[in-house]
This record gives C-alpha cells, structure tokens and sequence, in this order.
C-alpha cells in the first residue's frame, strides 16, 4: 500500500479531497522524521512509537571481497509496534 492509496481511502470514507488528506499524511510523516532525526520518541496510541536507536560500532564482512569492514557506532530509527497491533498480526 502507498501513502497515495492510504490518502485515497481516507479522503473515500471521510468526504475529504484526496489532496487534502497527502498533505497531512506528509506534514505527518515530516514531523515523525524530524522529531526521531532530533533524538525524541513518537508515540502513536494503539499503532506503535519511533524512537532512535544506537548501534554500537562493530566489525563487519565486505562478503564480495572476503574482508572485514568496521562499522562506526551511528543511530538509526527504531519502530516498535504496540501490543494490539501485534495481536493482529499473531490472530489464527
């Protein structure tokens, strides 16, 4: 699913123009990037939280040339789903 599918079912069952509903989905997106990139968590009640996550340097393998690569410590974004929307995905 794409961001332009999610907006066309919003704005289908809302009454809302499809454009419309992009633009908060993006401003929504925009403010999750800027608020992780700044060191906060985002919580999304019922959906999950972003968070930014450091990952300690290590060694790592260039496999195509058979050598070892060092890999600096860097932080990454981080999503973690909340409870019921892992349920959903472990339904049977």
């Amino acid at each position: 699913m794409t961001k332009h599918e999610i907006a066309r079912q919003i704005a289908g069952k809302r009454g809302i123009e499809k454009e419309v509903v992009l633009d908060i989905v993006e401003e929504l997106m925009r403010i999750v990037k800027h608020k992780v990139a700044a060191g906060e968590t985002v919580y999304l009640r019922g959906f999950g939280c972003f968070a930014p996550r450091l990952r300690k340097a290590k060694i790592g393998r260039d496999i195509s040339r058979g050598t070892f690569v060092e890999i600096p410590e860097h932080v990454e974004p981080d999503f973690k789903p909340y409870p019921d929307f892992k349920k959903l995905l472990y339904r049977k």
